[in-house]
Parts: C-alpha cells; structure tokens; sequence
C-alpha cells in the first residue's frame, strides 16, 4: 500500500484505498490528483515526494469525497500547495460537514461524524482551465458526484475517479454510491467509448481498456433499478424498499450504510420517477412509491 507505480513518461499513481494520481511537471515539481482519505495518507504520500526530491505544488481533487481530500490539510499545511476543486465540490471541501449532511438529509449524529465521512477543512479554489498545468484537460464526469471530474494528462493518462467500480467491488457491494443516476449512466457510456494509453480508476485496477468495465457498471446500475420497480409493484415506504434491497442483495444495515445506501435508492427513485417507470401516491400522511401504471 502507498507504492508509487509509473504508468507513462510523467504519470504515475500511489497505491492506495483510492487511488492518488502523481504527475511529474518538470525535473522538480509535481502535482497530485486526489490526496488520499486523512492526515496518515497525506503523511505517507509526503513521504514519497520526499524520498525522490519533489516539491508538491498543488492538489487537483476530482471531487469533494472525504477519501479524496482527506489529505489536502496535511500537504497544503506542509508544503504551502494550492488546493483546486471543481464547481459545487470545492463548496464541500472547504465546509465538508456538508458531505454527512447532504447524505443523511439533517445534521448528522456523531456515527456518521467520522473521518471516512468528514474531511478536515482545507482552503480549496474553484478548478478552472486556466489553472490547469500545460496539456492537462478536464474531463467532466457526473453522476457519482455534484461535479466530479477527471483529468487527461500530457502523456496521455486518464484519471478517472469514482466513475466506475471494480468487478470484486461490485459483486460484494452490489450498491455504489451515486447522486445522480441518469447522469452517470450518460458518463459511463462516454467513458466506454474513451481510448487512453492507460485509464486510472481510484477503485479499480489500471487498465488499457476501460470499456468491458464501463459496461459491468451499466448493466449493475440497470440491474438495481429494474430491482427496484419490481419491489414498488405494491406500494412501498422508503425505508422498507432499503430493507428489501439490504435483503435481497445480502447486505448489513449500520449507520453508515443506511447513509451511503440510503442517499443512493433516494436518487434510484427520484430517477424513476423521473423517467415514469414509478409513481408517488400519500397514504394516512406517507409517500409510498409504486410501478407506474399503464393508461388505459
């Protein structure tokens, strides 16, 4: 864990819980994309910049997931480096109490207060073009998060961020976090049809050939919402449609997944209704959702 691998003439990524994405800008300097999930990730990753003489000269998060900016306060604090994040995101990684909160839809109690839900604080700026260093391109990939992002590299290496899963992960999971559904459906489709010398994905293995597993994310995504409107052939609650789907895919309710899981049947739903595969009705002050009828 924390090994640096090379991938191209300049890039490179750190072997981590999400993968750290490292590109050589010159002889010297360096950038990160992402910085890892807390202080003891940025401290190993420093670690590793001194170990080769680098000087770390500024922080690209793709977006605002605290295992993603876990690390920005340690590194700025240390090295003075600058902070860019894109759109929304860059709202969530200067006040990331709002990560728990927009999970859990309230404050969030001490169980979901923690460091693989609530970043510390860094002074982050909006991500913009201008910003970028020479030959880089944003590449924008929505759906897993507000405004997440992912980045082109001179030599041609594509970070890819949380847009796609492992197949290991996947099929223990079975639920990945997304916050809008159609959006990331429209960002996978984009992405299969990408071609890089290497794909980087923080949660999946680098690749040549990101489009089979681009594919696995689609059909889970289409599996889960054809779950769904099957469970809602009767009227259901919310929460007994979590229950069902914990159930059906043998999954352990805690807090934590009640949050993550949770947020995500929330955006399934609003998805289908969205595309009038399912209907609200208000029964004794209740909203049930139930499979869209045929009109006849």
């Amino acid at each position: 864990m924390y090994e640096l691998i090379q991938v191209s003439e300049n890039s490179y990524y750190i072997q981590s819980p999400a993968k750290i994405g490292l590109v050589r800008l010159d002889d010297t300097n360096v950038c990160l994309i992402d910085s890892g999930n807390d202080k003891d990730a940025g401290r190993k990753v420093r670690q590793l910049l001194d170990a080769s003489g680098w000087k770390l000269k500024a922080i690209y998060n793709t977006h605002s997931n605290a295992d993603h900016i876990g690390g920005n306060k340690y590194l700025q604090g240390q090295t003075g480096c600058k902070i860019y994040v894109p759109g929304i995101d860059c709202c969530f990684t200067r006040y990331p109490i709002l990560e728990p909160s927009f999970l859990y839809g309230g404050y969030p109690c001490k169980d979901l207060r923690h460091k693989f839900l609530l970043a510390q604080e860094s002074s982050a700026e909006y991500l913009t073009k201008d910003v970028l260093p020479e030959g880089f391109e944003i590449i924008r990939l929505p759906g897993h998060f507000f405004d997440m992002v992912g980045f082109r590299t001179p030599d041609d290496v594509v970070f890819l961020a949380d847009c796609l899963s492992s197949r290991e992960t996947l099929d223990k999971y079975q639920i990945g976090f997304i916050y809008d559904v159609g959006a990331y459906l429209k960002t996978l489709e984009m992405v299969k049809s990408m071609t890089a010398k290497v794909f980087v994905p923080a949660h999946a293995a680098a690749a040549e050939d990101i489009s089979e597993l681009a594919q696995y994310n689609i059909d889970k995504v289409k599996e889960i919402a054809d779950k769904i409107v099957e469970l809602c052939r009767e009227p259901l609650c919310f929460e007994v449609i979590l229950q069902k789907l914990f159930a059906e895919y043998g999954l352990t309710m805690n807090f934590e997944q009640y949050a993550l899981v949770g947020s995500t049947v929330r955006s399934y739903l609003a998805w289908l209704k969205d595309t009038n595969r399912l209907n609200v009705v208000f029964e004794n002050n209740m909203l049930l959702w139930e499979q869209k009828r045929e009109a006849h």
